[in-house]
């Protein structure tokens, strides 16, 4: 698993063949706020739900500060998930960098 910055994330989000972006934070939150296309799956959740994750391919893992990705992207290595990356910071890192219009909490 490696880390990648807010800013990192938007250049790949650019890109034709973007990371799957998982938000694992809990469903009030995603409601506040969201980065555009991301996946929320809460993280207590996500052992029910592996089968929605992409086999293959970049998952970027996030959540308000970077805690709880982390946590997530540690169990989704131990599942056999390779290509994995938390970002560092979380949604907030993410409004404070790169969209400061974005609702913070």
């Amino acid at each position: 698993m490696r880390a990648i910055t807010a800013r990192e994330l938007k250049q790949r989000l650019g890109v034709n063949d973007p990371p799957f972006v998982l938000d694992v934070r809990e469903p009030w939150e995603y409601a506040l706020c969201k980065l555009p296309g991301s996946h929320h799956i809460p993280m207590r959740e996500i052992p029910q739900r592996l089968a929605e994750l992409p086999a293959e391919g970049e998952i970027v893992v996030l959540c308000h500060h970077g805690v709880r990705s982390l946590q997530v992207a540690t169990f989704l290595e131990r599942q056999g998930f390779s290509q994995l990356y938390n970002l560092t910071g979380g949604v907030d890192a993410w409004a404070r960098d790169v969209d400061p219009g974005m609702a913070v909490y």
